[in-house]
């Protein structure tokens, strides 16, 4: 957990066995801003791009709901190469879209608020991002660059690292857009087994924060349910009633062939003692747990 005395997010997670089920932030539209320099603490908001066009893009994230990323590819650099954007949704009925363009100018971005009230193009494989903002949190970068490298190796196409995605005492985080699914605690090995199996439409429980289109208690839920019957694709389980009462939720979720039709879990919810969960925030803070009672198959 610590070096000299240093304390590190990552190591402390494990060593408490932290639960992943959950923990997945709630997201169906991604902007990725391909940026090789230095990365702020802070990502998009910290560059020091041309004022007017960098309200427009933030204006136009905050009313698609969507996310900013700053990303980079593993060990490469392009001298005088124009820089990548993107636009990634998962839209409500299933689609998986994206748009790409490049910038050079800083003006160039306007391009991307245009995007956010288009479609896209379906169909196109998915990207897989590997959180290492180092300036964000040391565990990221420790943790997450091995992972990088590892998978970039394997899937030079469709990685890049990215900024702060959230859990950092997760890392290293495995982020896979537009498809919008969580991995972590991985390392270089599980990852690599962990992207092959979610390319080939076979998600498994182990390492599996959540989807990012449910809510927490759901992605407990549905976590718990490839627990008990096994890997599936993404879509292979639909959400239906989500009930909440004093005791947690009772969660309905629906399968296709040849998983059950129909599958009632009960989830508690509960908080874990107040503790330090990141390696730049010393404060104490009592993380939510999500707990599976039971799973019934009908």
């Amino acid at each position: 957990m610590t070096g000299g005395g240093r304390f590190f997010c990552a190591d402390a997670a494990r060593i408490r066995n932290d639960q992943l089920a959950g923990t997945a932030p709630y997201g169906t539209v991604w902007i990725l801003i391909e940026y090789r320099q230095g990365w702020p603490v802070n990502g998009f908001d910290g560059l020091a791009l041309d004022p007017a066009t960098k309200a427009v893009v933030y204006a136009a994230a905050q009313r698609a709901r969507a996310r900013i990323l700053l990303v980079r590819r593993t060990g490469r650099r392009r001298p005088g190469a124009e820089s990548r954007w993107a636009v990634l949704r998962h839209d409500a009925s299933g689609a998986l879209l994206q748009q790409w363009g490049t910038w050079c100018l800083d003006t160039d971005l306007a391009q991307v608020a245009q995007a956010l009230t288009t479609g896209g193009a379906s169909g196109l494989p998915p990207v897989a991002l590997v959180c290492t903002h180092g300036t964000h949190d040391a565990c990221c970068a420790v943790r997450g660059r091995p992972v990088a490298a590892a998978l970039a190796e394997r899937w030079p196409d469709l990685v890049w690292e990215c900024s702060h995605v959230g859990g950092d005492r997760f890392a290293p985080n495995l982020v896979v857009v537009p498809d919008g699914v969580y991995y972590g605690g991985l390392d270089a090995d599980t990852s690599l087994s962990v992207l092959e199996d979610h390319l080939a439409d076979r998600i498994r429980p182990d390492h599996l924060r959540g989807y990012t289109n449910l809510a927490p208690p759901q992605q407990a839920a549905l976590i718990a349910v490839l627990r008990r019957f096994g890997p599936a694709g993404r879509h292979d389980y639909a959400v239906g009633a989500s009930v909440r009462s004093d005791e947690g939720w009772h969660i309905r979720l629906t399968g296709r062939p040849p998983y059950p039709a129909v599958i009632d879990v009960e989830v508690t919810v509960g908080h874990e003692p107040a503790r330090q969960l990141t390696c730049r925030g010393p404060a104490k803070n009592a993380a939510a747990r999500y707990d599976v009672t039971s799973v019934r198959a009908r």
